[in-house]
């Protein structure tokens, strides 16, 4: 864990790790991304230009589970920033559950997209972009499961940006200081 000095009481702050937290702002960065690319080539019309977006999502989304891999086996390894003391009990509570259904997202989001593209798949692999292809999984009629859980993913993202940004600017709280470039205002 990285710390930094909290100028005005002269202790130290825990930050994330330097690897936890390019792993978590990459990861954001592509759940984003994948959320506009899912919206994007679901409403496009068959033909080339709806094909090459849905590679891209099928690439996307083998990018996070390989990051949610990673980002699990840093969790593991080091122990998260504590929360500061000041925190209410249920703040605690929902930013754990938070976190928790976000790695289970991220791992069952591809996962189930892997096994849609099953149902359509004779040769059981998938193309990605870059030519990469990778097995599919055994299509379980998760098609109506896929969707719920990409809405449940946009309501969590919405959450956890409007949490972080009521710690950042709203209750000025020391919290804020666990994950760059947030930055608890003093003074």
């Amino acid at each position: 864990m990285d710390r930094m000095i909290d100028e005005t009481t002269g202790g130290s702050v825990q930050r994330y790790t330097s690897i936890a937290i390019a792993i978590h702002w990459l990861s954001a960065a592509l759940i984003i991304a994948q959320i506009i690319l899912g919206l994007k080539f679901g409403d496009m019309p068959k033909g080339p230009a709806r094909i090459e977006m849905f590679t891209w999502h099928k690439t996307v989304g083998v990018v996070i589970l390989l990051l949610a891999i990673a980002r699990l086996a840093v969790r593991l390894t080091n122990k998260p920033p504590a929360f500061p003391d000041d925190l209410p009990r249920w703040e605690r509570v929902a930013a754990v559950w938070n976190h928790r259904l976000f790695y289970f997202l991220m791992f069952a989001l591809p996962l189930t997209g892997l096994s849609l593209v099953g149902e359509h798949s004779p040769t059981g692999m998938t193309g990605l972009i870059g030519g990469i292809s990778i097995p599919v999984l055994p299509y379980y009629g998760v098609a109506e499961s896929h969707t719920i859980l990409a809405w449940g993913m946009i309501g969590l993202l919405v959450l956890h940006v409007a949490a972080a940004l009521k710690q950042q600017f709203f209750d000025k709280s020391i919290v804020a200081d666990r994950m760059p470039p947030f930055h608890s205002p003093r003074g």
